[in-house]
């Protein structure tokens, strides 16, 4: 028999970018998802109706903003508004992928901030709290003036990792800015870390290459936040095995897989893609390559604990 949640204030409903996520934490909770129907006029525009009350209820939203975004962040603007003018006592908005996080400084002039942009706007939708994993920018967090819990997706990987007894690893940063997620996976795992030292763009591996570090025989394990054009896997993986690394696993939090980053996952030597359901992929986007990952478990913990105001903290701690 299936757990049932006492207290009916707390609440959670779905929107458009990954019901089965948001289904599968409600039934953690045990809490039915809330009643509500997200369609569209003929010309586009998003309508929602919240079809049961939620006057004094803490509610909890689960939603992505992953593609389409721009569709998926308007759900959400939306559903924050009616909530509001519904008389919700807390709208806790939980995203697991935050779009827009890779805008999140002016690189060149004339630039926007658009990670700033979208923290703002749910802010003055009315949203009182932030739950996320993994943001590609921890200091985005500071773009909101509301709490903002970020969760980690590496203790969810290191312990798929670890199941699997994989001999002499060797965990990989795909560039320099990634040494400090590698370094959190290699010490769960008690594995040395390397580095490709590459130039050119982040999405590319390409030109002048170097691997910093010791992979000759041993079994690798390329780490990165969002796995988004599949460049830097396919061709990461090349330069891995050209420089004698036996076998190449690849793993992230978000699989974003756009353009065409399944063929080229598909046509790469990787072994096995491990990542997370923050972002829902539809049948053209599964390979037998790929192994999903559940990060239900941990928002559903998150969520009781800011409900029962206990310290979210040691969600997102990274103890060893």
């Amino acid at each position: 028999m299936a757990q049932t949640y006492e207290n009916s204030r707390l609440k959670v409903f779905s929107l458009n970018s990954n019901p089965d996520l948001a289904a599968e934490i409600a039934a953690n909770i045990g809490v039915k998802l809330g009643k509500c129907s997200v369609n569209q006029f003929s010309d586009g525009e998003v309508q929602i109706s919240i079809e049961e009350s939620v006057r004094g209820c803490d509610v909890f939203v689960v939603q992505s903003t992953s593609e389409p975004v721009n569709q998926h962040i308007m759900e959400l603007l939306i559903m924050i508004d009616a909530l509001k003018r519904a008389s919700a006592k807390t709208i806790n908005v939980v995203i697991p992928y935050y779009g827009y996080a890779r805008q999140d400084r002016k690189a060149r002039s004339r630039e926007p901030i658009t990670a700033k942009l979208i923290a703002d706007l749910i802010q003055k939708a009315g949203a009182t709290r932030v739950i996320s994993i993994d943001l590609h920018a921890p200091q985005a967090q500071g773009f909101f003036n509301i709490p903002v819990d970020q969760l980690i997706g590496i203790p969810i990987l290191s312990d798929y990792f670890e199941k699997k007894q994989l001999e002499d690893v060797v965990v990989v940063a795909p560039d320099h800015g990634s040494v400090k997620r590698a370094r959190q996976l290699a010490e769960r795992l008690k594995a040395p870390i390397a580095i490709i030292d590459k130039r050119g763009p982040r999405e590319y591996i390409a030109g002048e290459t170097n691997i910093v570090g010791n992979i000759e025989n041993k079994t690798v394990i390329l780490i990165d936040d969002i796995i988004d054009t599949g460049n830097r896997v396919s061709t990461g993986t090349n330069v891995l095995r050209q420089n004698g690394a036996k076998e190449v696993y690849a793993c992230c939090t978000h699989p974003v897989l756009s353009g065409m980053a399944i063929e080229k996952i598909k046509d790469s030597d990787v072994k096995e893609l491990v990542v997370t359901n923050s972002i829902y992929l539809p049948e053209e986007k599964r390979l037998d390559k790929i192994t999903q990952l559940t990060i239900a478990p941990l928002l559903s913990e998150a969520i009781i604990r800011v409900f029962e105001y206990q310290p979210v903290s040691p969600l997102f701690e990274d103890h060893n």
